[in-house]
């Protein structure tokens, strides 16, 4: 997979941009600004994101009427969302951000490599998400369109590379369940629940083809 994941980062100021670009620049992602929740919205209209940095305290929309936008559209709804607002906000900001769909809550100033770590998590959940349609795809193709007439999935040599693909699914699975496990953020635990259940579809898939 070439291309690279988009996180979309969102705030009104343009220092906590900077700020934020800053420290995930080590990450393999490609970071995309937004300076309030309309412009947010209309990058969400034409690029695919991975996860979104979403500022609570904002002119005009807010980070909560944002976020619940996002969350209403079919395209949108199930993009993470972390929120992020200053340490003094309100005492239920923190209930507030959960309850408008934010996967995540981190107060500013903010522990960077906290941030880095929680932003890779999902930025591995995101692409592990990619290569399993990707292996779906190939899975539902090989199959169906490359066996010779009158040959099965195994003389043609197409289950061998399916399988070695399809390990390899696992593999990476299980490494993203470790990382997963050692952030012991809440909010991952319903995307890597997906995650499983559509690995372990597509190796039923496999073993019934076997």
């Amino acid at each position: 997979m070439s291309e690279r994941a988009k996180i979309l980062l969102v705030d009104d100021r343009e220092e906590n941009l900077i700020a934020l670009e800053a420290i995930l620049s080590s990450l393999d992602l490609v970071p995309v600004r937004a300076r309030s929740g309309e412009e947010a919205l209309k990058a969400l209209l034409s690029t695919e994101f991975a996860l979104i940095l979403l500022d609570v305290r904002m002119p005009g929309m807010d980070g909560f009427e944002t976020a619940a936008h996002i969350k209403r559209r079919e395209r949108t709804r199930n993009i993470p969302i972390i929120f992020l607002t200053v340490v003094d906000s309100a005492p239920d900001y923190a209930f507030r951000s959960y309850a408008a769909g934010a996967v995540d809550y981190l107060t500013k100033p903010f522990d960077p490599w906290v941030l880095r770590a929680k932003v890779s998590v999902f930025i591995e959940v995101y692409n592990m998400n990619k290569r399993l349609a990707e292996q779906a795809a190939l899975l539902r193709e090989r199959v169906v369109a490359e066996l010779p007439p009158g040959s099965t999935a195994s003389q043609a040599g197409v289950l061998p590379e399916l399988s070695r693909r399809l390990t390899a699914v696992e593999d990476e699975l299980n490494r993203v369940r470790e990382l997963a496990r050692k952030s012991s953020d809440p909010g991952l635990s319903s995307p890597m629940a997906d995650l499983t259940e559509r690995v372990a579809q597509l190796r039923a898939g496999f073993d019934a083809l076997a």
